[in-house]
């Protein structure tokens, strides 16, 4: 998945530089062979289950500028979506650039579970998570999804953000948001099992199709060179 992200930030020619952000040795070289640099490596303090986001992309976005790479703005595109194409990544782009005032670009798609019929329990109760229409209405957990409000989550294909969000507000995303909706299944993202027999599923059907990476697949008992940066 991988070296799926690697070819399509690539193929976008979006990016002057493609860099992976890991604390592994054996990923760093994974990357090098598929194209990207990885100046560094990340501190473990910043790569735990629980880090977030805005430790590492902070550490790194000033580990760069330290070293005289600065640039205007970053995209985070996480290997676990392998659908995401180079054409995604272009539109995306297409889309942020063309927004005045914002801070930042996030990739969402329509809700398939509503929040409108979530509950929280509390103790031997519950209640809806949502705040519900007018007492008069229809509540939410009764109405037919068609006919409740469209909601929108967020996927984990890519995010656009001026370099600056980071700097001065420490954050990610900062405070004005522009969407980005995904087409088909360039939004699907692998976390676990389930996950993973779908998209072989999709593949096997032709649903979907991986972008083509032009490098052989990587060996690591086998030593690898630093490919040249664009």
């Amino acid at each position: 998945m991988l070296a799926y992200t690697i070819a399509s930030a690539l193929q976008s020619r979006v990016f002057d530089a493609v860099i992976v952000s890991t604390d592994s040795d054996e990923t760093a070289s994974m990357a090098r062979h598929y194209g990207a640099e990885v100046p560094f490596l990340r501190p473990a303090a910043f790569a735990t289950d629980t880090s977030p986001d805005i430790e590492w992309v902070e550490f790194t976005v000033r580990e760069l500028a330290q070293r005289g790479r600065q640039w205007d703005a970053f995209s985070l595109l996480r290997p676990t979506s392998p659908f995401r194409t180079a054409d995604t990544i272009r539109r995306a782009w297409q889309v942020f650039a063309s927004q005045a005032g914002v801070d930042s670009l996030r990739a969402v798609e329509l809700c398939a579970q509503h929040p409108g019929k979530m509950w929280v329990i509390e103790g031997d109760r519950m209640r809806p998570l949502l705040e519900q229409p007018e007492p008069r209405t229809q509540p939410w957990h009764s109405t037919p999804y068609q006919a409740l409000p469209r909601v929108y989550v967020q996927n984990a294909s890519l995010e656009i953000a001026w370099t600056r969000v980071v700097l001065e507000k420490g954050t990610i995303a900062g405070d004005v948001l522009v969407p980005f909706i995904t087409e088909g299944y360039e939004g699907f993202d692998i976390n676990d099992p389930h996950d993973w027999m779908i998209a072989e599923r999709l593949l096997a059907d032709g649903a979907v199709t991986l972008p083509p990476v032009p490098q052989q697949p990587f060996n690591a008992t086998v030593t690898t060179t630093v490919a040249t940066s664009r």
